[in-house]
């Protein structure tokens, strides 16, 4: 694989945009942003020809990167691919610590259609910069960007050349791009074009301009805490590209910040020294036995679980009996032979010329049934006096009228009243 190394100089702009076509090495330098754009096309021709043609400018292509003999990149340096039909772009900015080491990343690329890959290394010699790091930095917010659309090399370009009209700066450099995900941004709704938005960082060696100060200002920050737009009159020339959201800006003034050093606390016992070796313990270690937990953890729950499946079997066999003897005494008086009484005998209506079913047949249940009924609590009965053929007595017959099953039925009861 070839990179090549790009200087972007916008009078003193500089940034570092390397494609996949050139030279194999690139030589970014510290605190400066670094951009190598991964191009599918050149991909394309390194994959051996597919034995069914096709559209090849079509094939979805990926990319995998990370550091050789490691399965990520390195903390600095990220990656981005929208989709596996666009070019993947590696971008960050290396500090000094990384200065005079150089960074193998190995790219491999894979044709989603014909499942062939093809790898090569882009070695990273970072470089030393006199002026590292400048001086003055600022930190713009762009709503209307996604960070793949940012590090186009022309919108980079624009945005830096709209910040040097402003700033007017000697030496102006983009430091850092950073997407507003990973500073806990919300993924935007794909409705109205929105974007996910953008951080840019960029550093200058003259103080902030009065129009970046303007934000700064008690009005402004009063408009920003009521999330009002802040009045920024050098908006104008950024507004035609880059939507930039002011009451997110930072300024920050290194020369004036305090160093912090912590020290390292001395290492307690158990942790191993900083440069020390690993003794691993002697095979001559005491044994230990675990017969008395393994009878612990298993013995106690069998005999719990025994004491329950005793206890649950008596209960069982108990709730069987009474059930057997029920059915029994159940089945007793089912079959039980009686002879029924006369008031459950089938009599005659003498108003309808109708023969009365009896009150209780013999497929009704008779156990939970009167023999009997008793006289005291007929009710709707209806009393009829009837002659004797000879002599002076009568006798008088009384007719209930019950529902059996719904069904109204007249039943006689006679009585033999001698008047």
């Amino acid at each position: 694989m070839s990179t090549a190394t790009v200087a972007l100089w916008l009078g003193a702009v500089v940034t570092i945009v390397s494609r996949s076509h050139a030279d194999r090495n690139v030589y970014p330098s510290a605190g400066v942003l670094f951009v190598h754009v991964l191009e599918r096309e050149y991909f394309k021709g390194e994959f051996p020809p597919y034995p069914k043609s096709g559209d090849a400018s079509n094939d979805p292509i990926t990319f995998n990167t990370n550091l050789q003999g490691f399965p990520d990149r390195p903390g600095w340096l990220r990656y981005i691919q929208r989709t596996a039909l666009s070019d993947g772009v590696l971008y960050g900015s290396p500090t000094a610590e990384h200065v005079g080491k150089p960074t193998v990343i190995e790219i491999t690329a894979y044709n989603r259609r014909t499942f062939e890959t093809a790898r090569h290394n882009l070695v990273i010699n970072i470089m030393a910069t006199e002026e590292f790091p400048l001086p003055y930095q600022a930190e713009f917010y762009i709503k209307n960007m996604n960070v793949e659309e940012m590090l186009a090399s022309e919108v980079l370009g624009d945005f830096l050349g709209a910040v040097k009209n402003v700033w007017q700066p000697e030496r102006l450099n983009a430091i850092n791009i950073t997407s507003a995900l990973d500073r806990g941004g919300r993924v935007p709704l794909p409705i109205n074009n929105l974007k996910e938005g953008v951080y840019v960082m960029v550093g200058a060696d003259v103080p902030f301009s009065s129009c970046l100060r303007e934000v700064e200002s008690p009005h402004n920050q009063l408009r920003c805490s009521q999330e009002m737009e802040p009045a920024i009159s050098c908006d104008k020339k950024f507004r035609a590209q880059f939507h930039i959201d002011w009451c997110k800006i930072s300024l920050v003034d290194i020369t004036k910040v305090v160093p912090v050093y912590v020290s390292r606390p001395d290492p307690g016992p158990g942790v191993l020294p900083e440069f020390g070796e690993y003794n691993p313990p002697s095979e001559a270690l005491k044994s230990r036995d675990y017969l008395s937990d393994f009878v612990v953890t298993l013995a106690v729950p069998a005999a719990v679980a025994l004491v329950l499946f005793v206890v649950l079997g008596i209960q069982l066999v108990q709730h069987s009996s009474i059930q057997k003897s029920s059915k029994e005494l159940r089945s007793l008086s089912k079959n039980r032979e009686i002879s029924w009484p006369l008031s459950t005998l089938p009599v005659f209506n003498p108003v309808s010329g109708e023969v009365v079913p009896p009150l209780h047949p013999d497929s009704y249940e008779t156990t939970s049934m009167p023999l009997m009924q008793t006289q005291t609590n007929l009710q709707n009965q209806i009393t009829i006096p009837q002659q004797r053929p000879t002599g002076d007595t009568y006798v008088m017959s009384t007719f209930r009228r019950l529902e059996v099953n719904g069904i109204p039925e007249e039943r006689k009861v006679a009585e033999a009243l001698d008047l």
